[in-house]
């Protein structure tokens, strides 16, 4: 089984599910914050963070990861993911809908996409990690990665001690067509749903709306202003402002 954090007790919270590269520990100072009024529970999704490797990385199977968590927990959850988690909730919304309450999709929509996220599994395979004494080792071998943000959140799922990626990054980088694809589904989830993005990404584009209303008959569209991709990460205090809006208003 996944593993994960858990902030509060209780059945039927919220379940978090990070993106491409991420961890549970990536939403610990959020998923905090959130459980002042629910129990949290982040997961590190499949081949990433302390989680079990596998062999594939299909929306399918990382959905039943999740329904495997939820029955662990016990009841149903509401579920929020991101990006490449955001696709796994829905996944999980159309094959398991008695498992979700209510759904939040952070900046994702259920359609496939052609960015390739290649090169940082290539920048971090790059590092000679018998050289790593501490993360600023790493960090200056990052070659490609500009972003100094962005090589900060890739060395968040590196174990410096033991000198190796928390990612699996050869399952990674063999399974990123299904990574950025969506399977087809004609199944629908009817719960409350909410797509909420950052008004500088283009992840989300009004082209998708009915392709995300066919799935998703009573989706939201909310944008957080000022923010991109990373939109949890760059507005945080509004990310969580939004989401417990849309808990607190909606009917479980």
């Amino acid at each position: 089984m996944l593993n994960y954090i858990r902030h509060g007790e209780g059945q039927g919270g919220l379940l978090i599910a990070h993106g491409l590269y991420g961890s549970a520990r990536n939403w610990g100072v959020i998923a905090k914050r959130l459980s002042a009024a629910r129990p949290v529970v982040a997961v590190d999704m499949r081949n990433h963070g302390d989680s079990p490797w596998f062999d594939t990385h299909g929306y399918k199977d990382m959905a039943g990861d999740l329904a495997e968590v939820i029955d662990h927990l016990g009841g149903a959850w509401d579920v929020l993911g991101h990006s490449m988690g955001g696709k796994t909730a829905m996944a999980l919304a159309l094959m398991h809908p008695a498992k979700v309450r209510r759904l939040i999709v952070a900046d994702i929509a259920p359609v496939a996409y052609d960015h390739a996220q290649i090169q940082y599994i290539e920048a971090m395979k790059a590092v000679d990690l018998s050289r790593v004494e501490r993360r600023s080792d790493a960090m200056e071998q990052l070659d490609g990665v500009d972003d100094p943000q962005l090589r900060a959140f890739f060395l968040q799922s590196l174990d410096v001690a033991q000198r190796r990626w928390r990612l699996n990054l050869d399952v990674l980088a063999q399974e990123m067509p299904e990574i950025l694809s969506f399977p087809k589904f004609d199944s629908r989830f009817d719960g409350p749903t909410l797509f909420l993005s950052g008004a500088l990404s283009h992840y989300v584009d009004r082209a998708y709306r009915p392709e995300i209303k066919r799935l998703f008959p009573q989706a939201q569209f909310a944008k957080i202003p000022g923010a991109g991709h990373w939109l949890h990460a760059e507005k945080p205090r509004e990310f969580e402002a939004a989401v417990h809006h849309f808990l607190e208003n909606t009917a479980a």
